[in-house]
């Protein structure tokens, strides 16, 4: 199962750190608590509507470009279930693929990549890229 709140932390720190700022600059700018939004960004807190306006405002994003990719990176879970297949569960040709960082590489219809690192039984890394990017859909998603 994959949660939205980690869908939604990752997403907003992947494009945090894509602008090359700090937690700081952004907690100011959004007028939000540092150790709040970190815990948003861990995907430890929900944030609310309004909250989320705020942060993507201050990262000069659109909450509708925000939503969009969170919204693939949540299809795209639920279409490979096995992704989050505990490695001592899976069977022994996907544990083939897999490589010796216990990241193994999915592609899902010719337009997203997807690459999934096995950090724990429990816990797996969700990485999404645009295979062929436009310039509308141009930014990485991860998700944990």
């Amino acid at each position: 199962m994959i949660l939205l709140r980690r869908v939604i932390g990752d997403a907003l720190r992947a494009r945090r750190q894509g602008q090359q700022r700090t937690l700081r600059e952004v907690s100011t700018a959004a007028n939000v608590s540092l150790g709040y939004l970190s815990e948003i960004e861990r995907g430890h807190k929900e944030p609310s509507s309004e909250l989320l306006a705020a942060i993507c405002d201050a990262l000069g994003a659109r909450l509708s470009e925000l939503l969009r990719e969170v919204s693939d990176t949540v299809a795209l879970a639920e279409q490979m279930p096995e992704v989050l297949v505990s490695m001592q569960d899976e069977p022994a040709d996907v544990a083939a693929k897999t490589t010796n960082r216990g990241v193994r590489q999915v592609t899902s219809d010719g337009k997203v990549a997807v690459s999934v690192r096995q950090d724990s039984p429990l816990k797996a890394t969700l990485r999404s890229t645009r295979v062929r990017p436009t310039e509308r859909d141009r930014d990485v998603v991860c998700a944990a």
